[in-house]
């Protein structure tokens, strides 16, 4: 929030940024072990990179790196790594698996689901190695999550008014958007700079009016914003839906092939409670 606009680094020039001198109780994770870790383990689990982007602050005391990789398993999304990572103690390591958006490179990552934060102590540079191992191992499931929250998405009507709730509580509640940002998204909203194949009265074009503006994030908060507007939006429009699209098929009776059930209710009930429900969460049957 309230940074300068991150600046488009080579890869060379992060590699040979300076490391820190924090004393024993700091353990350095260089960028370029990142960078070398991340693409050997992408390449020897079949993942093509089809472009990669670095970005940083002055000197690279912040750094980003954001792998967009081949896909063809949807029109719409294609697969994303990301990292983030710092030498002057202002943010922990984060990496994740994400998405991006064919038409126009927006992020989109689910911050429950498939990322990993740790501070620099300790044995840091080890369990890093083994996060991103783990994330890459799993990626395609975590892609095809994101894959969903998309169809949902697209299936949501959200009226310029409900738009205009959300963006605000978006700045003056949650804090993920500053006023740059806010600026931002309004002016998307009133001609937007892509086709999202949506019309305007929908959630997944605004979702991509507000991934538009975190472009303007800070490498230390990109990640960050990225996973808690994700997290704002499924839970303000799709965590109802899923409950009212639960599939009814699982749940198990038996009633005999005429239809008619000559048994107590209360043998209904039984048998429904002895399945399982997570689901429903506070709700019992």
């Amino acid at each position: 929030m309230g940074y300068t606009k991150p600046t488009t680094i080579t890869e060379i020039d992060l590699s040979n940024a300076d490391l820190p001198l924090h004393g024993k109780t700091y353990t350095v994770i260089p960028h370029r072990s990142i960078i070398d870790h991340t693409e050997n383990l992408l390449r020897e689990n079949n993942f093509n990179i089809k472009k990669k982007t670095f970005k940083s602050n002055v000197n690279a005391r912040v750094a980003q790196g954001i792998y967009q990789i081949v896909s063809t398993q949807d029109p719409d999304l294609g697969m994303m790594f990301a990292w983030s990572n710092s030498y002057d103690k202002s943010t922990r390591f984060q990496c994740g698996i994400g998405a991006y958006v064919f038409v126009c490179n927006n992020g989109m990552i689910h911050g429950d689901m498939a990322t990993f934060a740790r501070k620099h102590t300790g044995s840091a540079d080890i369990e890093v190695q083994n996060q991103i191992s783990s994330q890459v191992k799993y990626a395609r499931k975590h892609f095809g999550q994101l894959i969903k929250d998309k169809d949902q998405f697209k299936n949501e009507y959200l009226s310029i008014k409900s738009q205009a709730e959300l963006l605000g509580r978006l700045f003056a509640e949650e804090e993920i958007l500053d006023a740059t940002q806010l600026s931002c998204v309004k002016n998307e909203m009133k001609k937007p700079s892509y086709d999202y194949k949506c019309d305007l009265n929908n959630a997944w074009t605004f979702y991509n009016h507000v991934t538009h503006s975190l472009k303007l994030s800070h490498p230390r908060s990109w990640m960050t914003d990225q996973q808690k507007f994700h997290k704002f939006m499924t839970t303000e429009l799709l965590s109802q839906v899923n409950l009212h699209n639960h599939d009814y098929t699982s749940l198990k009776v038996n009633i005999p092939e005429d239809g008619v059930y000559q048994g107590d209710l209360s043998e209904i009930t039984a048998d429904l409670e002895a399945q399982d429900f997570d689901t429903f969460g506070d709700f019992k049957i």
